[in-house]
């Protein structure tokens, strides 16, 4: 009788650690969290003004997210250049990646929707990783990749080099792009936080156009590259 009341101590003793792992499992993962930032600014790009928006967020748990992105450009008195609005499905597949799918819809060059498939996470040295494959309505493929690293000179004042490569795996002559690498954008952003929520920050980024999308731009009497010196801020909500 000793025996058998030692032994059935010691396996609920191993057992405890694993229910405590999926108590904690069950009161955190479903637990509902929400965090959401926009980045508006105002800048100068060959003499002309311009206004852009980068807005992301989720809302969801550890493993499961609804996520949500839009950004968008304007130049000048012309029309928006660029307005995307992103809906998609996030599911946490291993420490610091999620793994994506669902829909963006375009507003500006032209009304399109993309299918959305990609990744998001953390790669060695803390480089935030974005890669998205996009097919729209008409069968187009698409891709673009988004990497960059917040590097903290103090608590407060932050530096985040960025870099953004767009692809297509066609000609798409209704929005102006080559097959190939049709763009690359490079710049860093330097805020200062006022508070955790509010963050003025200055811009400066290149753009660069290539292959037969730079031929394009250059027909149509456009640069094919140049910079943009932007001022704005970030808000966290």
């Amino acid at each position: 009788m000793y025996i058998k009341y030692t032994i059935a101590l010691f396996a609920l003793a191993l057992a405890q650690p694993a229910f405590a792992q999926d108590a904690h499992e069950d009161a955190h993962g479903k637990q509902i969290f929400s965090f959401f930032t926009l980045e508006a600014d105002s800048g100068i790009a060959g003499g002309d003004a311009t206004f852009s928006w980068n807005f992301e967020g989720w809302v969801g748990g550890e493993k499961n997210k609804l996520v949500f992105k839009s950004e968008g450009e304007k130049t000048g008195d012309e029309p928006l250049e660029q307005s995307e609005f992103w809906t998609m499905y996030g599911r946490n597949f291993s420490t610091f990646w999620d793994a994506q799918v669902g829909i963006r819809f375009d507003t500006h060059p032209e009304s399109t929707g993309y299918l959305a498939l990609g990744v998001e996470g953390l790669v060695p040295y803390f480089f935030e990783t974005e890669a998205h494959l996009f097919v729209s309505t008409k069968g187009d493929i698409t891709a673009r990749l988004h990497q960059g690293r917040e590097l903290f000179i103090t608590q407060t004042l932050i530096v985040e080099p960025y870099i953004e490569i767009n692809l297509s795996a066609q000609d798409v002559a209704e929005l102006d792009i080559g097959a190939g690498l049709t763009d690359l954008e490079f710049g860093m952003q330097t805020r200062y936080e006022l508070t955790r929520r509010f963050a003025p920050y200055l811009d400066l980024r290149y753009e660069r156009a290539f292959g037969k999308t730079a031929k394009i731009a250059k027909e149509n009497g456009d640069d094919a590259g140049g910079f943009i010196a932007s001022i704005g801020v970030k808000l966290l909500f």
